[in-house]
């Protein structure tokens, strides 16, 4: 096919706390219907015309993945086996002929009262073949069978997905079309989606529609309908979340799912599977777009075998009929996301919440006049409990990690040394301090991270997974810029963080983890690696983040928290920042192991 001359193809892509499960005899529930439609057009995707309506566009049928394919050609009959011995069984097997033509067939994207033109063609060279055909033809477009040349210009209520089969004659040769019309949310009259099942992709980037209970609020989970890649999901429920974040006019979300239907994509993050719960994290105090993203695959990169791994992914989010804008989907920290790495699911889990999450009897948020820490009122200040027994508020509710404070806090060297083997998982807090150190994650060291362990086994270490990451590469919690070389691995980490700085005073320990530091800098964080992952995931969102950037970035320059700045950067300024943050950065450390 020769290029469409308006349009362009898709980027290609890479891949709180609740009750337990429910009982496994719950009974099955039925798949639910699409979402509700906001508005009936005549000519919607998917609906049946009638006589003297226009042809609608054909049945988008989704894969796992989303993506739209053809329905499979059927032969019109099966050769007869034969009966025995009449021979026809044993004929040789009949060899297909070569193509003829080989349509060109792909996949395109334009935007609501854009022009697009497909000009189909043939693979084989010289094929000429005597028409085109086109099985639908959506509403407003043109198709000339002689020269295979589809226009159209779709209008503002033909936002979907479109799947056309183009058949070149008389081989009847088949080429696919699939065609993403985007919705132009900045026309003044633009139309409401006819129906979300049918939206599933913008700018290559699929599309989770959210749609909230009135009464959705931070404490409680609230009915939500969630649709995603042509899938609504039954009894899906959402919450608000975030702290700092609750006050942002574009809000983040809990969402969580049924066990019977849960939430995936298996094309997306290596494969984003069976999902009892998701987070959607806003970007709205990074517009660069990509460091939650970036984070968290750097931290599964650096043990991709062994420690707890964040999988995430961006998505779009329309919230109750409207784009909302870029977001990142990852895993919800749980009960249920420790059983995927093999752990209890009943196990205790908790949050390092503030400061005094320090691994330390003084308090790092509390100081007298002196400056002097005061002491801590109990060891696990700082912390809540997400998960596990006895729940919060019973007897021993937070024993196991007052024993894992005293232990980091009052041990001698030597009983450090001798039993932290026994106590963490130690290549999992080793891995901690250097991922936290590398992007300067200021606000993710001594707060800001899970920890886990299972009471009920006498060998159980504890295990940690590190969350947060709107302060990383280059800027802290309030947009403020950082430099890349002015917090060494060894000062503000070890300070905010007593099991960071006992590991890196022992003897024995701490130069063992400075020189591996080092080959990490040769490994999964060397420049040019994090460099590409990061070129990558900006390819894959640029169209996406400039459409978000459009609607967000007045209300970002005046948010209370960061107004004060004079340094804003656009969307492709702090994307040439953040770069240049990471080389500097990279160099910086590499200097000293």
């Amino acid at each position: 096919m020769e290029k469409p001359t308006t349009s362009s193809p898709d980027a290609g892509v890479e891949p709180e706390a609740d009750a337990r499960a429910e009982a496994e005899d719950t009974p099955e529930q039925p798949p639910a219907e699409d979402g509700p439609k906001r508005s009936e057009p005549s000519a919607a995707p998917n609906e049946t015309p009638s006589s003297d309506a226009k042809p609608p566009p054909p049945p988008v049928s989704p894969t796992p993945s989303g993506d739209a394919l053809p329905s499979p050609e059927l032969p019109d009959s099966e050769p007869d086996a034969g009966a025995a011995g009449s021979g026809v069984g044993d004929l040789p097997p009949a060899t297909s002929a070569p193509p003829q033509c080989e349509p060109q067939g792909g996949r395109f994207v334009v935007l609501e009262q854009e022009a697009l033109t497909l000009n189909l063609s043939c693979s084989v060279a010289g094929a000429a073949p005597s028409s085109w055909t086109l099985d639908v033809l959506p509403p407003g477009a043109e198709f000339d069978t002689v020269t295979g040349t589809l226009t159209w210009r779709p209008g503002l209520d033909q936002a979907a997905s479109y799947t056309l089969t183009a058949r070149a004659m008389p081989w009847e040769e088949v080429a696919t079309l699939d065609i993403a019309v985007v919705d132009r949310v900045d026309a003044d009259d633009n139309q409401p989606l006819v129906d979300p099942a049918t939206y599933h992709e913008e700018y290559g980037l699929p599309v989770l529609h959210l749609n909230t209970d009135p009464g959705v609020n931070d404490d409680e989970y609230t009915p939500a309908t969630i649709t995603y890649r042509g899938h609504t999901y039954t009894g899906s429920e959402a919450k608000y979340r975030g702290a700092t974040s609750r006050w942002y006019p574009k809000r983040s979300f809990t969402l969580k799912f049924t066990k019977e239907d849960k939430f995936g994509d298996p094309d997306r993050a290596g494969g984003f599977n069976e999902k009892r719960k998701v987070v959607l994290i806003t970007s709205f105090d990074d517009n660069s777009y990509v460091r939650q993203r970036l984070g968290y695959e750097l931290w599964n990169r650096l043990d991709p075998n062994g420690h707890i791994r964040v999988q995430a992914y961006n998505v779009v989010v329309y919230l109750n009929g409207e784009y909302h804008g870029l977001y990142t989907l990852a895993d919800h920290i749980d009960g249920y996301l420790m059983e995927d790495f093999g752990y209890d699911q009943e196990g205790n889990l908790y949050k390092a919440r503030d400061y005094d999450a320090n691994w330390r009897r003084s308090s790092g948020v509390n100081f007298d006049s002196a400056g002097e820490a005061l002491p801590k009122a109990t060891l696990h200040d700082g912390f809540t409990k997400e998960e596990g027994t006895p729940e919060v508020g019973q007897p021993g509710d937070f024993d196991d990690l007052d024993a894992f404070v005293a232990w980091a806090a009052d041990s001698s060297d030597a009983e450090f040394a001798r039993t932290i083997d026994s106590t963490i998982s130690r290549k999992e807090y080793e891995d901690w301090w250097i991922w936290v150190s590398y992007i300067a994650a200021a606000d993710s060291a001594g707060k800001n991270s899970y920890h886990y362990r299972d009471p009920l086994r006498a060998d159980s270490v504890w295990h940690c997974v590190p969350w947060d990451l709107n302060a990383s590469f280059g800027q802290d919690w309030q947009t403020l810029r950082t430099s890349a070389v002015g917090s060494p691995p060894d000062a503000w980490f070890k300070h905010v963080n007593n099991l960071f700085f006992r590991i890196l005073e022992d003897s024995t320990l701490g130069p063992a983890l400075e020189a591996r530091y080092g080959r990490e800098l040769r490994g999964p964080f060397a420049s040019e690696a994090v460099l590409e992952l990061f070129d990558n995931y900006v390819a894959e969102i640029e169209q996406s983040a400039r459409r978000d950037e459009q609607k967000w970035q007045e209300q970002y320059r005046s948010y209370m928290l960061w107004q004060q700045r004079t340094d804003f950067t656009t969307f492709q300024e702090e994307l040439a920042y953040v770069r240049q943050w990471i080389i500097d950065r990279h160099a910086f450390i590499d200097t000293l192991y």
